[in-house]
């Protein structure tokens, strides 16, 4: 038994190695990202932002503000939610208040069509946007003033039919689950995103869907999105089928982390989990060797607590700490990493990705649903609603 262990501990020493490279590989792929130098679009053409709401979010005025708020000639903004009493409308009129200038158009429609919400209530919006070029951003994203400008300059590069784009996590609170939340985002998802494109993968990343109307519609609209928990995924994939890539602006916004206890954050991020690892199963599975810290804890309790597992240990949190310091610096975050909760986020990540491969089962904003991988034309839930006919979008 005691040759046993310490093969597992020496196994999992090699696996802590894997996890530091990952890391610094993280570090240098998030350095070039931000040394290149942001393009300004050849032209700028009229936009419409199409915002899907549900309810008055913690800091949903500061985020609606930040895309009223933009240093852009020609846009609209088109806010939908699917219930006249919700009380993002509250937030919605204060904005048309504070931006009495702003080209704001409001939706209220029930239609569900499917059981993807957000696709439908963007379904219900459509008809509203005026214009060819079509921002679809999440309720909860803090954006810089030039977002537009980057999208715009990023969707008008060659071969590009889809644009997204990174973000940051920003904790809505000083909560311990909402700033875990927040740097998993931040030096985990972002700096994994990077690595994987530059691998040559070209994901699309949920939070910012940026395309023109003809190439939605070439892609057969988002009716054909409705039914899938991976929107984003299905909708970069059928871009690409088109012969498209998919973009990415050099922007990166900060998504708001509002969980208040350590449950709610861990079904949000199974969510995540079980999707990806619906989507990329093999893959997902290899990530697990993006957590050093949980390697080294591995070790060090496979070693009984050894001087040596306690060095490695202490190191690859040294490691961890200065990693996720310089992509704060780099990126230029306004929060702070927490620096002490590192060795929970890994083992946090790493035991979600774990219950990934234990069901495919998500609850998304209080619903019941089911990961798939897009591939299916019909992966669950209630047919689209009959009363709304047919639609292009």
């Amino acid at each position: 038994m005691t040759a046993i262990l310490t093969l597992a501990a020496e196994a999992s020493a090699w696996l802590t190695s894997c996890g530091i490279v990952s890391v610094l590989a993280g570090v240098v792929a998030v350095r070039r990202f931000a040394g290149n130098r942001p393009l300004s679009p050849k032209a700028r053409p009229a936009i419409s932002v199409l915002k899907p709401l549900c309810g008055d979010e913690p800091l949903l005025e500061a985020a609606l503000a930040s895309i009223c708020g933009q240093a852009y000639p020609a846009f609209q903004i088109v806010f939908g939610v699917q219930d006249a009493n919700d009380s993002a409308l509250a937030v919605v009129r204060r904005m048309q208040r504070r931006f009495p200038g702003r080209d704001i158009t409001v939706v209220i429609d029930a239609a569900l069509h499917g059981p993807n919400r957000k696709i439908g209530n963007l379904i219900n919006m459509m008809p509203a946007a005026r214009h060819d070029v079509l921002v679809f951003s999440d309720s909860d994203l803090h954006v810089p003033p030039d977002y537009l400008d980057r999208i715009a300059a990023a969707l008008e590069a060659p071969g590009i039919g889809l644009v997204t784009t990174l973000c940051t996590g920003l904790p809505t609170s000083t909560g311990i689950a909402a700033r875990l939340g927040a740097t998993g985002i931040s030096h985990l998802f972002l700096p994994g995103a990077l690595l994987a494109r530059a691998l040559g993968r070209e994901d699309c990343l949920g939070t910012t869907m940026a395309l023109r109307r003809d190439t939605l519609v070439r892609a057969g609209g988002l009716s054909t999105l409705v039914r899938h928990l991976a929107d984003d995924n299905v909708l970069a994939h059928r871009v690409r089928q088109l012969g498209l890539g998919v973009g990415l602006a050099r922007t990166v916004p900060m998504t708001a982390v509002p969980e208040a206890s350590l449950a709610a954050l861990w079904q949000h991020e199974l969510r995540w989990a079980r999707t990806i690892r619906v989507l990329e199963p093999a893959l997902f599975a290899l990530s697990m060797l993006q957590f050093p810290l949980f390697w080294a804890a591995i070790t060090f309790l496979l070693a009984d607590g050894s001087a040596g597992s306690t060095e490695l240990f202490a190191t690859v949190w040294a490691i961890r700490a200065g990693a996720v310091l310089w992509i704060d610096r780099m990126l230029r975050a306004r929060v702070a990493a927490p620096i002490w909760l590192l060795p929970v986020r890994d083992i946090l990540s790493a035991s979600q990705i774990i219950g990934s491969y234990l069901g495919a089962r998500v609850v998304w904003r209080g619903h019941v649903m089911r990961a798939d991988d897009g591939r299916v034309k019909q992966a669950w839930g209630a047919a689209p609603n009959p009363a709304k006919g047919p639609s292009p979008f």
